[in-house]
């Protein structure tokens, strides 16, 4: 099903170098790749001079030297944090250590709902719990440096606290896990909630950015059109979702096998709570059922 969004899985940049993508923008990848962050995590240098670093990325000391290196005889004013996975900020604390950095993010780590017995365990595996901002930015908010503005922009549902940011100067978004262009963002609860994600990605629809610079993989031209794709995937997921329960009842490594048409084994866990994303949003509005709250190893049917 993801065949039906036009990626770009098209790359060719050597880890903890550094290449001005675009003039007056920087990104230096990490050298982290997987199935999950494709080639790598990208951390991103705005302006020259006087500049700000958007994801310093994962605790490791070749990519937080070759940050460094790359911003060496410039001031680093600010800091933007996109969300608290382990490959986006650990690497804070030593790039704020050596430039006195202010950091900015929507807050700490946070599930997107109550958590269900046994889950905190999920919620810290991937999470970079230390993580606190030095300030706290809300949707809307702009912070302004040297030649270049940034508009804070709420987009949680990868992360409950999950923000993209605004280069006003350029029309450019700097989109994090939200909206990437070499694959789908996992949604995996209690990380992130579908819900809050599909309206998200409506938001995005109603601005106007053409470009979004993503944490992992190229940049996104026609961003607008791209956000589209996104949102008629997630519908179509659902549909298919719907499509298997309409035969039985079933749990979720079924509906899974159904929807999930040649999958990477390697994604098999993400898919499946990707999945509970969808049926947590659906028994909210009704459309579909389970005994008890919402959870991994339920069974789950239409609703009557």
């Amino acid at each position: 099903m993801a065949d039906d969004i036009p990626f770009n899985k098209t790359l060719d940049l050597a880890p903890d170098t550094v290449d001005e993508v675009v003039p007056g923008l920087r990104r230096v990848m990490a050298n982290n790749p997987s199935p999950f962050t494709f080639k790598g995590t990208m951390s991103y240098i705005v302006g020259r001079g006087k500049v700000a670093i958007v994801d310093p990325g994962p605790d490791d000391p070749a990519h937080i030297g070759a940050l460094l290196d790359a911003v060496r005889n410039e001031t680093v004013t600010a800091i933007f944090v996109t969300h608290t996975h382990r490959d986006h900020s650990p690497a804070v604390p030593a790039v704020k250590a050596a430039t006195g950095a202010t950091v900015y993010a929507e807050g700490p780590h946070c599930a997107a709902r109550p958590l269900h017995i046994g889950e905190a365990n999920r919620l810290d595996a991937s999470a970079d719990r230390d993580f606190r901002p030095d300030v706290a930015l809300k949707d809307g908010e702009v912070v302004t440096g040297d030649g270049w503005t940034v508009e804070a922009v709420t987009t949680p549902g990868h992360t409950a606290n999950h923000m993209a940011f605004a280069f006003r100067e350029r029309n450019f978004l700097f989109s994090g896990d939200h909206v990437m262009g070499w694959a789908t963002s996992i949604v995996a609860p209690p990380d992130g909630a579908m819900s809050d994600y599909m309206t998200s990605l409506d938001k995005l629809t109603r601005r106007s950015e053409s470009v979004y610079f993503p944490g992992h993989g190229p940049a996104i031209e026609d961003a607008g059109r791209f956000v589209h794709y996104y949102i008629l995937h997630r519908k179509a997921r659902e549909a298919s979702i719907l499509h298997r329960l309409r035969k039985s009842a079933a749990d979720i490594p079924t509906i899974v096998r159904a929807s999930y048409i040649g999958l990477d084994p390697r994604l098999t866990g993400a898919a499946g709570l990707s999945v509970l994303a969808h049926l947590e949003d659906l028994v909210t509005r009704g459309i579909v059922a389970t005994d008890g709250a919402p959870a991994i190893d339920g069974v789950y049917r239409l609703a009557d």
